[in-house]
């Protein structure tokens, strides 16, 4: 059965990608698994139907007849151990990759999201400036750590794996900003895997969603 994921049908980021769908898309992408894409309004986030298969009304979901799912990363885990070119044949060069997927999403990304909801939610508190600098540091600390470990390999570990999309998908939060500027191996690796045809494909993909609504809107 073709699975079907969620995503939103007004693009909240202007067609950028950064919906956590994005990921889900590459990841399948990437193994070549065809599937198909139900949109959901933000008032059909939160009605029970949706809240069945995503208990906090978010989106993705990922539905395959057997198996249902929600958050991204459990999703993109679940298309990598089901079909071969995200993860590893070695078991140990397979449960590093997971290591990095678990790395990027419980170390790399919560303070990249609290940098976000601190400029969207705190820009007219005193104490906004204190608090992001402070945010900004732990970011700081946490991208040096990560370049030091890349140096200059192309991929985390080897060949590009999970550990790597879902890494790219979290630093890709962060393209325009000086903090990940600050460290060119980093640009150029969020960059490596921006060039993948399967990401491509990907982003034309949930792009197509954000143009439609533009031209429906019109």
């Amino acid at each position: 059965m073709i699975p079907t994921i969620t995503a939103f049908a007004t693009s909240p980021d202007g067609g950028q990608g950064q919906a956590r769908d994005m990921r889900v898309r590459w990841a399948l992408e990437e193994v070549g698994q065809p599937y198909d894409v139900r949109l959901v309004s933000f008032a059909e986030m939160k009605q029970p139907a949706h809240r069945a298969l995503q208990p906090f009304g978010q989106i993705p979901t990922y539905e395959d007849g057997e198996v249902t799912l929600f958050e991204s990363g459990a999703i993109v885990f679940h298309i990598a151990a089901l079909h071969r070119g995200l993860l590893p044949n070695d078991p140990a060069a397979r449960a590093r990759a997971i290591t990095w997927m678990f790395a990027a999403l419980a170390t790399i990304e919560p303070p990249i999201v609290d940098r976000e909801a601190a400029e969207y939610l705190e820009g007219d508190k005193p104490w906004y400036g204190e608090h992001l600098a402070t945010v900004d540091e732990r970011i700081r600390d946490r991208l040096s750590d990560l370049s030091r470990r890349l140096g200059d390999a192309d991929w985390l570990d080897g060949a590009f794996s999970a550990g790597d999309l879902v890494m790219v998908g979290v630093l890709r939060r962060l393209e325009g900003s000086e903090l990940l500027a600050e460290h060119p191996n980093l640009t150029a690796y969020v960059a490596r895997g921006k060039a993948r045809p399967a990401f491509q494909r990907a982003y034309s993909a949930q792009y197509a969603v954000f143009a439609d609504s533009q031209t429906a809107a019109a």
